[in-house]
């Protein structure tokens, strides 16, 4: 093989590499939430993993089998990008079996930066959708 032959593989090699970690990179990187099925003991309901495109809010929702989003529960401010460890402190008692869903929202329509204001069906900090499917996990409480 030629030096010009073996250079030209190997930068073929390089960029080939580069181009499947940086799709490995926008793919953790895609907007989510990573939780499992949890206690809620303690009075905390956490995902391992939220990624955001902008700052808002991690909320939880209480739901059922109809896979609706109902009363919100608790809820954790979000920077935008990747949070680790996000810990919403419940703000009313979730029982053992009850589903809860983990949905990001907004921090756009309100009427204050930092105060989450969302109320059911309302604008203000609402759900983000992407591809019009909400940003979200469904867990049930242990």
């Amino acid at each position: 093989m030629t030096k010009h032959a073996k250079t030209s593989a190997l930068l073929a090699a390089l960029v080939s590499g580069a181009f499947a970690t940086g799709s490995a990179l926008a793919a953790e990187h895609k907007a989510g939430v990573w939780t499992n099925d949890q206690s809620v003991a303690n009075g905390v309901v956490s995902a391992k993993k939220v990624v955001a495109e902008q700052n808002g809010w991690l909320v939880v929702h209480r739901t059922d089998e109809s896979m609706k989003p109902g009363p919100v529960v608790a809820h954790a401010p979000l920077r935008k990008g990747m949070n680790m460890d996000v810990a919403a402190i419940l703000t009313e008692e979730v029982q053992s079996g009850d589903m809860l869903m983990l949905m990001v929202h907004s921090e756009d329509g309100g009427m204050k930066t930092g105060i989450f204001e969302y109320t059911l069906g309302a604008k203000e900090d609402g759900p983000i959708k992407k591809d019009g499917k909400l940003v979200m996990q469904t867990i049930t409480a242990k």
